[in-house]
């Protein structure tokens, strides 16, 4: 886990690289929608591994030759706008964090979950909900007293 330090200037180079990326003049680069999801920073800040999300994923790979080929006028640039003894060298990384996302999206989706119905529901008793936990008591919401939740939707107020 990174200090509270490490973490700021990984938010600040983020940032700063987010701003950058619009004035990259590379063709490869301005095909696509492009934007910066995290930054990982060494301990020592010599490198920056800097985890990209390209919107077309066909032009993933010219994308990031174009990153690659840019890094060093975007290191020179992230030096004037930092006030860090050392820049650090940019790794750049592809970020599948938000494809991945919403696949587990749409598989989640095609699953055939019954929805829980408080009226007509038949309650066969030994559920889960029914067995006391270890210290002898019962779950929560299963002693007849509403919940906060239960209570709003009710109408009545929140304590």
């Amino acid at each position: 886990m990174p200090s509270n330090r490490i973490g700021r200037i990984n938010e600040e180079i983020q940032r700063e690289l987010s701003d950058l990326l619009r004035t990259v003049k590379d063709p490869r680069v301005q095909k696509t929608m492009v934007s910066v999801t995290r930054v990982d920073t060494t301990s020592d800040l010599r490198y920056a591994k800097v985890y990209i999300s390209i919107y077309d994923k066909e032009q993933s790979k010219e994308v990031m030759k174009g990153l690659k080929a840019a890094g060093g006028f975007l290191r020179h640039e992230l030096a004037n706008r930092l006030s860090l003894r050392h820049t650090p060298e940019l790794v750049w990384t592809e970020d599948n964090s938000i494809t991945y996302g919403a696949r587990i999206m749409d598989i989640l989706s095609t699953l055939d979950i019954p929805k829980d119905n408080d009226e007509g529901s038949e309650d066969v008793g030994g559920g889960v909900l029914d067995a006391p936990n270890a210290r002898g008591s019962e779950l929560p919401g299963s002693s007849g007293i509403p919940t906060p939740a239960e209570n709003h939707a009710e109408g009545g107020e929140e304590q």
